[in-house]
């Protein structure tokens, strides 16, 4: 059996490459196509083009993009054309995957069409949710409130929970090992700073965190920041931090991006799955995102939650501390940080309480990805 997928971004990468994994122990002979990122390639998975392509958010972003990646959403619809796989699995992304499954549908291509992670109608733009209902199969949601919200629109629905839970469970790393093994002084502090993984975030968030990370230098004169990147943006990354004159060390691969989480004293990170990510690690920290300001405005007028991080969203009241649109700037972040980090106590315990409400995520009885896999085989075996 060939499964098609079809990934916009980082995040969904390491969901799709779960997912794959899952598959395999289920389904020995089964085949993989699409597009992926670095993830997915370390599962052995072969991308139709770069995943960095389709990668970026925010209206004024994606415009001067739109060539190409109308270029790209055209060759991904020949290559399905060509393949003919028995199953598609469109991850998150609905932005592209909507213009993609509607060329599909023109086409008269009718693989199993499956869409993993369900766009956040219930925080905006609710009118999605008739539309994902008329274009695939069957939804496969990350969170437990989601389904509702597309089954009265007729989609079948399924709750497999967030693969966070499972990413991390296995890691097991001591701050002493981790520095000896890096060559990272002993009495460092360690700061873990994620500024995103698309150009647009990093252009925006990068200057803002280089500023904090220089104010909290003078205070802690023993700073060494993690800074856990993809291939695709070390480069721009290790720039922009270079020029703070503060230790710094770029870090590569899962497992030993969560290791970083795991030993640092604190982070500073791009709103999205990572903060997910380093809640399921036990680290204390903060998230922030903007977009330029036209988006911003656009985004203000039309969300419709209190919160932006999803721990805050499942808790209804503000847990992990967040900076986002007009309040990401440095003159907010970094008494706040600074704060957070002279109160180590204190921000331990607020990550407790964000892992609390993190186990919210994960179903009964059965890790999500292996919960996924069993709805993919089900409905290509109509079982479901």
């Amino acid at each position: 059996m060939l499964v098609y997928f079809v990934v916009g971004e980082p995040s969904g990468d390491i969901l799709a490459s779960r997912l794959m994994n899952a598959l395999k122990k289920k389904s020995p002979g089964i085949r993989f196509a699409g597009i992926g990122g670095e993830a997915m390639k370390e599962a052995g998975f072969e991308s139709l083009f770069p995943l960095s392509e389709l990668s970026v958010m925010g209206f004024w972003e994606v415009a001067p993009r739109l060539p190409l990646i109308l270029k790209r959403m055209n060759e991904t619809a020949d290559d399905i054309a060509a393949k003919r796989p028995e199953a598609l699995i469109t991850v998150d992304s609905w932005g592209f995957v909507g213009k993609l499954l509607e060329k599909l549908k023109k086409r008269r291509l009718h693989p199993v069409k499956i869409h993993y992670v369900a766009p956040q109608v219930w925080a905006w733009k609710k009118g999605r949710a008739a539309k994902v209902a008329q274009m695939t199969d069957h939804l496969m949601t990350l969170l437990p409130y989601e389904p509702p919200y597309f089954e009265k629109h007729g989609l079948k629905c399924t709750f497999v929970g967030h693969p966070v839970i499972e990413n991390t469970a296995h890691i097991h790393v001591s701050p002493a090992e981790f520095k000896a093994k890096y060559g990272i002084p002993e009495a460092a502090v360690l700061l873990t700073v994620l500024p995103g993984s698309r150009h647009s975030e990093v252009s925006r968030l990068a200057p803002v965190f280089c500023k904090v990370v220089r104010q909290l230098y003078v205070h802690f004169p023993g700073l060494y920041l993690l800074i856990p990147t993809i291939d695709a943006m070390a480069e721009e990354i290790a720039a922009a931090f270079g020029k703070t004159g503060i230790p710094h060390l770029l870090i590569r691969g899962q497992q030993e991006r969560y290791k970083a989480f795991k030993v640092s004293d604190f982070a500073m990170a791009a709103s999205g799955t990572v903060s997910l990510e380093l809640t399921a690690c036990g680290t204390p920290h903060v998230i922030a995102y903007k977009f330029n300001r036209l988006t911003n405005m656009m985004i203000r007028r039309l969300a419709t939650t209190r919160f932006a991080n999803l721990i805050n969203i499942l808790a209804d009241k503000l847990v992990i501390p967040e900076f986002v649109l007009a309040n990401c700037n440095e003159k907010q972040l970094t008494p706040a940080v600074l704060e957070w980090m002279k109160h180590p106590d204190k921000a331990k315990t607020i990550a407790g309480e964000a892992f609390q409400y993190l186990q919210l995520l994960k179903p009964a009885d059965v890790m999500p990805s292996e919960k996924a896999a069993s709805v993919v085989l089900a409905l290509t075996e109509n079982r479901l």
